[in-house]
């Protein structure tokens, strides 16, 4: 090729106006230089090869799908060569692949073609005809044509919509929706390209930065390939939907490490479709629903996501303010150079606050491709512990949380005491035996204190008493010399070192004098190579302190980010009063399910994913706000409802009742699914017979003639009801099992009363936790302990069906009309070593919902509504 020639390629562009963007497709002309170098021609030469194989590969493709008496192997290893040719043309070009107009190779288009340019009409927004006749009347270098991808409103194009909203495009115009059109398509020059994921692909290769959603580097786009094409090949029919069982998803819930990709797009397109896929990739899907990136594309498709919080709203739609809900870019941030840090200290369990914390530093790190620190802070020998650091790497390993380095200040001691005397030195910091009560109204009254002025011999010698520990240096700090006049309190002279004789977990006697943490961060900070330092909005007023430390020291300064405190209803998030109830014994310990702590909200239920999506969807937002415990639980159910295992109870604090159906087989087994949703949850085996038990609570509803679904069974007609009292002491009824009228009928579930030693009920106790707060949000000059709520468990007792008695500690079940629950201890029956049974001990998990999430108050209604009636 000359320096003469040009090479035109296809790609899909959005061209912005005044009143809409709109999808373009453009021939785009890119003249080599005469005085390229010859590698360059070969390289060039080399591709237009590629590019003519591409071009009859993919016609054979096209001509293999169809002919629906195709294999579908042989058209997947004809998509697969297509594929490879692909990543070939990438290697040698240095771009991705992209189809000439009229399906052509590239460099091969007829140049006349190229004889007009679009000028876009700016007044008025023009129809995809109208734009083309516009752009060819205007002449230029280039053409420009308007268009759509046409597709069914009963059926939109769910990949296109996503991959549209992932790239930043806007979706009015781009898709046309018609009951006249029978399925998805785009035409481009009369070729019709008509699957959904492909489409989605020609979006992603049209984005500015299309290698985050098509692959940076050889492994990803093989990956992302895989996918796609397996995703193509099952929307087309030619594959079933088992075909994707091997696809594996990294810890953050994606197909690549950090971030979403063509390739999430596609999985979600096809789980929409097939049921199987759904519940496979559950996790996944929900991810993807509390995407912000992908917002527009589901409210285009009408499609509710995470993200909302009040369904009453026209649409459902979220109205947020400016930042919540989703993570606005780091100051000064690049890819692979971004290093942050989380730094706890060692002395408590990790509170859902603190999680928060830690993954806002993991998002930025995998955003980014940078490195996380997990930093102790350790500067206070009086308050660590060894054994809290063990609890908080299990804390985040339960996270899913995997720091790239390990550190503690306490590593950083030894130049932090040479920091602090060059300060000395310089007369830019002084020691200072003022009494701490007086020296914090010196400091509220803008007073200087009587050391301010030591001459550094004076105040070095203090500094040494400090360093021995004496009696004398345990009366004296150290003190920045800043400002004691500033408006911003954390200036007037700051503690920067304070004597204290307790022995260092790590370093025992070394040290008698310690930093303090707002001294310690900005030195830390910048010699771990820490970019971007993430801190709630509680430490503004100290970050102008931070960056003057760090001039002073002359030491290169982090981004200081600010987020939004997590405050949560309800609760206390201070560690100090969390301590108070577990000293005092008002819970059970850190792990109590009362408490904030991850612990304790996992032993409530709340799974690693629930709590990481409902923290991730809080973003970052610097709105200070409490949350409704609610909120969390809801994003918990998300996760919970499509993969847990349905079960039966009988409550047993109240009388059961025995209904005797008089024309029922004798006691027999059967099989029923697990999950009415999920078929890949397996079956459980169930005893029914002539004896059902259900609870009492339901036989007060029923009333002689009523027809009552009895769950997993069928249609029973109330035939007699047996009262005393209130109470019901028996039912008598008749199978109708040709009765498929389920609409209007009270649901019942029940356990068979069977005779026999395997068909035997296990005792179980269901355990239900409320606030341990009764205040939503204490105020300021209130006290905290007037508001604790001292009966914040009830336990209620149950008769389980048998197969509970398989399940394991962990377990996350759901118990019919009564909600989810997660096993909290396991069943044990009697045996040679105990004389007695140990019932299974289930905990009671919130769903997010105002009532006890059970469906009973509705069923009870239900029925009253029909008594009613009668």
């Amino acid at each position: 090729m000359t320096g003469a020639e040009s090479s035109f390629y296809c790609v899909l562009i959005f061209s912005t106006t005044s009143h809409s963007r709109t999808l373009i497709f453009k021939n785009i002309s890119n003249t080599f230089q005469a005085e390229a170098p010859p590698s360059n021609q070969k390289s060039g030469d080399k591709g237009e090869q590629i590019a003519e194989q591409i071009v009859k590969q993919g016609d054979e493709v096209r001509r293999l799908k169809a002919d629906k008496s195709t294999p579908a192997d042989v058209t997947k290893a004809a998509i697969d060569k297509l594929l490879k040719l692909k990543l070939e043309y990438k290697e040698a070009t240095g771009k991705d692949y992209a189809p000439a107009s009229g399906g052509q190779p590239q460099g091969k288009q007829d140049k006349k073609k190229t004889e007009t340019a679009p000028h876009p009409e700016k007044k008025e927004e023009k129809t995809p005809v109208q734009v083309e006749k516009a752009a060819v009347a205007a002449g230029g270098s280039s053409l420009s044509r308007q268009l759509a991808i046409h597709a069914s409103k009963s059926s939109p194009p769910v990949a296109s919509a996503l991959a549209l909203s992932l790239a930043g495009f806007g979706l009015n115009g781009a898709i046309q929706l018609n009951d006249a059109n029978k399925e998805t398509f785009l035409n481009l020059d009369g070729v019709a390209i008509s699957n959904d994921v492909a489409i989605a692909r020609l979006i992603s290769q049209s984005a500015r930065n299309a290698t985050d959603f098509l692959g940076k580097n050889i492994a990803e786009r093989a990956k992302i390939e895989e996918v796609v094409s397996l995703c193509e090949l099952i929307s087309e029919g030619f594959l079933s939907p088992d075909a994707l069982s091997d696809v594996k998803l990294e810890p953050s819930g994606f197909i690549l490490t950090n971030r979403i990709s063509l390739a999430d797009i596609a999985l979600w397109s096809v789980a929409h479709k097939h049921q199987q896929v759904k519940q496979r990739f559950s996790a996944h899907y929900n991810t993807l629903l509390s995407a912000p990136r992908l917002s527009e594309g589901f409210a285009f498709l009408g499609m509710e996501t995470n993200n909302k919080t009040n369904s009453n709203e026209k649409g459902g739609a979220k109205k947020q303010t400016k930042d919540e809900g989703k993570f606005v870019e780091l100051p000064g941030a690049e890819k692979g150079k971004v290093i942050v840090r989380f730094p706890p200290e060692a002395s408590g369990y990790l509170h859902i606050g603190h999680a928060k914390a830690a993954l806002l530093n993991q998002y930025y790190q995998q955003t980014f491709e940078g490195k996380l620190i997990m930093r102790f802070d350790d500067t206070n020998p009086a308050k660590e512990n060894s054994h809290f650091e063990e609890v908080i790497k299990e804390d985040l390993r339960m996270l899913n949380i995997k720091p790239d380095i390990w550190s503690h200040s306490s590593d950083h001691f030894e130049l932090m005491l040479q920091f602090c005397e060059k300060l000395l030195k310089e007369g830019k910091a002084y020691c200072d035996d003022t009494e701490t009560e007086t020296m914090r109204k010196e400091r509220e009254e803008r007073v200087e204190s009587k050391n301010r002025n030591n001459d550094p011999a004076k105040n070095l010698a203090m500094w040494e008493e400090m360093k021995k520990g004496s009696e004398r240096g345990q009366q004296c700090c150290v003190r920045l010399k800043i400002d004691m006049q500033s408006n911003n309190g954390a200036m007037r002279d700051p503690t920067i070192y304070r004597c204290k004789p307790e022995e260092h977990v790590r370093t025992g006697t070394k040290y008698k004098v310690y930093p303090t943490y707002d001294f310690t961060c900005p030195i830390v900070d910048s010699v771990e190579g820490v970019t971007h330092t993430l801190r709630t909005t509680e430490y503004h007023a100290r970050d102008e302190q931070f960056y003057f430390i760090a001039d002073a020291l002359g030491l290169r300064k982090p981004h200081i980010w600010e987020y939004s405190r997590l405050n949560m209803t309800n609760t206390v998030m201070s560690k100090r009063k969390l301590t108070w109830f577990v000293d005092e014994g008002h819970v059970e310990g850190w792990d109590d399910p009362r408490l904030p702590t991850v612990r304790g909200v996992m032993r409530r239920g709340l799974t690693v994913e629930g709590l990481k999506q409902f923290i991730l969807a809080q973003g970052g937002s610097r709105s200070v706000i409490s949350m409704e415990w609610d909120k969390i639980w809801a994003f918990n159910k998300k996760i919970i409802d499509p993969v847990a295992p349905r079960y039966t109870a009988v409550e047993t604090t109240s009388e059961p009742v025995t209904v005797t159906v008089e024309n029922a087989p004798a006691d027999e087994q059967a099989d029923v699914c697990l999950h009415p949703k999920n078929p890949d949850a397996g079956t459980k085996k169930i005893w029914r017979g002539k004896k059902l038990l259900i609870d009492q609570a339901d036989a007060t509803l029923f009333k002689e003639g009523d027809t009552v679904t009895f769950v997993n069974w069928g249609n029973i007609d109330i035939v007699k009801v047996d009262r005393k009292g209130d109470q019901v002491t028996g039912v008598t009824a008749k199978l109708n099992l040709e009765n498929k009228d389920y609409k209007n009928t009270m649901k019942v579930s029940w356990i068979g009363e069977v005779a026999k030693e395997e068909a035997k009920t296990v005792p179980l106790v269901a355990a239900y936790y409320d606030h341990i707060i009764t205040k939503a949000v204490i105020g300021k000059d209130e006290d905290w302990k007037e508001f604790i709520n001292y009966d914040s468990v009830h336990y209620k007792k149950m008769a389980g069906e048998p197969v509970l008695a398989n399940l394991k500690k962990g377990d996350i079940i759901q118990l019919l009309r009564k909600g989810f629950f997660i096993v909290d201890a396991e069943y044990k029956k009697k045996s040679e070593f105990s004389d007695s049974e140990t019932p299974l001990l289930l905990i009671f998990i919130p769903d997010g919902s105002q009532d006890a999430a059970t469906k009973n108050d509705r069923d009870k209604k239900t029925a009253e509504k029909k008594q009613k009636g009668k």
